[in-house]
């Protein structure tokens, strides 16, 4: 399964316990009639993934989803679900920083040829 959409949050890598548990989250946002915001979690070797990625780019994450039961003191059994990242790639043009818009070819242009030397300009520089 994947989620596509543009990084709304990267948090910090988070340990657990003694054995060296670890995790980092996501939240991506998804580009729909009804954007959902949706967290993603990443765990162990898997964290460093991230490290690439900034807020604003779009991505495409591959997940798994994870479902688990517990029983508590009282003997009630409850249901808990995960959203788990196993992979992530830029949906981005490599080199393109997604804070800055995309450079249209110099040959998009045409050259300017309505123009004079002897026309004055009115520019103060």
């Amino acid at each position: 399964m994947e989620v596509q959409g543009k990084v709304k949050m990267i948090g910090e890598t988070q340990s657990f316990g003694s054995n060296g548990f670890r995790k980092r989250e996501i939240v991506v946002t998804t580009e729909e009639q009804y954007p959902q915001q949706i967290m993603v979690e990443f765990v162990q070797d898997k964290c460093d993934l991230l490290n690439a990625f900034q807020v604003g780019q779009d991505v495409k994450i591959s997940i798994n989803l994870r479902g688990r039961e517990w029983v508590n003191p009282q003997g009630e059994t409850k249901y808990f679900n995960s959203i788990q990242g196993w992979r992530i790639e830029s949906l981005q043009p490599a080199g393109q920083n997604p804070s800055v818009p995309p450079t249209p070819p110099a040959d998009a242009f045409e050259p300017a040829t309505d123009f004079s030397n002897d026309e004055q300009d009115d520019l103060p520089f």
